[in-house]
């Protein structure tokens, strides 16, 4: 991305998501699967790549549905600070919860990359990626309902 197209991104952000509560949820969930693809760089073993770049993928999907929740929640419950509007606090716990747990999944990764760099075996913890990356698409899912109108 370059100096101006960054520029116009982060005006948008700003118009779209604010400068509160629904913005840092956003960026928390970008961050977090930032992480995620930069700990997929150094995997060598094809199979085990092939396998979390699925999962990447799955949760790449997630993140215009996360901006979608925080934009609606924006315009309806606007915050420009650390207050969460009470009425959708269970939204913006569902999208914390989801930041946080996809930042786990991405650890998860990280240690299934050693595993089978060190020992050769990565199964099982392509196993916890899985199970992780599902808990975050729960959690997604949860704020999406939760979220009025």
């Amino acid at each position: 991305m370059g100096l101006f197209s960054a520029a116009r991104q982060g005006r948008k952000d700003d118009a779209d998501l604010g400068n509160g509560v629904w913005r840092r949820a956003h960026d928390r969930f970008r961050r977090g699967l930032d992480r995620y693809h930069q700990i997929l760089e150094g995997v060598e073993d094809d199979d085990v790549y092939n396998e979390l770049v699925a999962v990447a993928n799955q949760l790449g999907e997630l993140l215009p549905r996360v901006r979608a929740v925080c934009a609606r929640a924006q315009a309806q419950w606007p915050s420009e600070g650390l207050d969460i509007p009470g009425a959708v606090i269970s939204v913006h716990r569902a999208l914390s919860r989801a930041g946080n747990t996809l930042a786990t999944t991405a650890e998860a990764a990280a240690m299934t990359r050693l595993d089978g760099e060190r020992w050769g075996v990565a199964s099982a913890g392509l196993d916890n990626v899985r199970r992780r990356a599902e808990l975050v698409v729960e959690d997604v899912l949860e704020a999406e309902r939760e979220l009025p109108g």
